[in-house]
């Protein structure tokens, strides 16, 4: 376990998650839009986890105070905001899982811990999401509207640990903030209609008469199989 001093303390703020189905990139936009308009002091790392999984161990194992967010299925209504801390965090992201990530950060932080360096302050910032079925969708707005709420709380969180974050001026840009991907408005903007771009499964190919869905017997021609006895009688 980690024993760093308070002025030394080793904070993350992780978003994870998947832009690309609708809420489900909830941790990555709220994560992109602290770094936009907050700046904070060198020992603070603000990162997209996007859905990297145990790629994100030594970053976890890093930190002394880990922030998450994340799309998280409470069973609460749609745009839901809601936070845990320490010790309940993992057993939250397993409850009702609604992607692969989730899973794959639950193992994260089990790894962490199994190498001896899990952070020592933890909290999870979820949002129930409204739709998840929309390849290449944004959040909705009851998701959307929650970002500064979310962000405001965990401000008011790490400032308990003499952890404050400044609003800036202006909104930082970067090459990576100007792509459209990382960029939700012009990614909203650009976004082609569903005629263009189908949502969940394109009908006009699923349901026409040239489409035929169904299995057929795979032909195994002929097929011979050596046995190398003296092996087996060696077992």
């Amino acid at each position: 376990m980690k024993t760093h001093e308070a002025a030394e303390q080793r904070v993350l703020v992780l978003g994870i998650g998947n832009v690309l189905w609708a809420d489900e990139g909830f941790g990555v936009r709220a994560v992109e839009h602290l770094a936009r308009h907050y700046h904070f002091p060198a020992n603070v790392v603000l990162l997209d986890g996007g859905t990297q999984g145990l790629y994100l161990v030594h970053h976890v194992r890093e930190a002394d105070i880990l922030v998450v967010f994340d799309a998280v299925d409470y069973g609460l209504p749609g745009g839901t905001l809601t936070h845990v801390e320490g010790d309940e965090v993992p057993r939250y992201l397993g409850a009702k899982k609604i992607s692969l990530h989730q899973t794959g950060f639950q193992e994260v932080l089990a790894s962490a811990a199994m190498l001896g360096d899990y952070p020592q302050h933890l909290l999870l910032v979820g949002v129930q999401p409204v739709e998840l079925d929309d390849y290449g969708g944004s959040l909705r707005p009851a998701v959307k509207a929650q970002i500064e709420p979310a962000i405001a709380l965990v401000l008011a969180w790490l400032s308990r640990f003499g952890i404050n974050g400044q609003r800036r001026e202006r909104p930082a840009q970067s090459d990576a903030m100007a792509a459209a991907i990382a960029d939700v408005e012009r990614y909203e903007a650009g976004r082609p209609g569903p005629v263009e771009a189908c949502r969940t499964g394109d009908a006009r190919v699923l349901f026409t008469s040239g489409c035929r869905l169904g299995s057929r017997p795979a032909e195994a021609g002929s097929l011979s199989i050596a046995l190398d006895r003296r092996a087996m009688d060696a077992s």
